[in-house]
């Protein structure tokens, strides 16, 4: 299975919600490919791999890129965009792939509490989209926001 998460700058959210897919994919046995990207690229934000870090999730290594930087950018099986902008922006897939949509709010400018928070949302969702694809195969949108929700 090949996943994508889509961002605007591939430097915040779509960077944490890759190494948290990785942790629980891993966690969960699920065999995934686990790609981020960026209608634009920039750099990874410092703030993200500070607060991805203090969870035990290293970002170092990773880098801003584009969907074309990406091997086989149009084969994947789920893309999931986690900010509006990327939603609207995001190009046309084939058919079988399944697209899904959970909007974060952009930390950036703000302390690493506001950090922190987008960080565990992101972490909630990340755990249920693993957890169903495991179990189901499959994923819903609405769970997903609900999970984001949930304490």
């Amino acid at each position: 299975m090949r996943l994508l998460v889509l961002c605007t700058h591939n430097s915040a959210r779509s960077q944490m919600a890759e190494g948290w897919l990785k942790h629980y994919a891993k966690a969960q046995g699920l065999e995934a490919e686990v790609w981020s990207a960026g209608t634009e690229k920039t750099f990874v934000k410092p703030d993200a791999i500070t607060v991805m870090r203090e969870v035990g999730l290293e970002l170092n290594g990773n880098y801003s890129k584009t969907i074309t930087e990406l091997p086989d950018p149009w084969e994947f099986d789920l893309v999931l965009t986690v900010c509006d902008s990327a939603k609207e922006a995001c190009p046309l897939y084939p058919a079988k792939t399944v697209r899904l949509h959970v909007s974060f709010p952009d930390p950036s400018g703000q302390g690493l509490d506001a950090w922190r928070e987008v960080r565990d949302a992101i972490g909630r969702m990340s755990q249920a989209l693993v957890q169903s694809l495991a179990q189901q195969g499959a994923a819903d949108e609405a769970a997903l926001r609900r999970a984001v929700q949930s304490l």
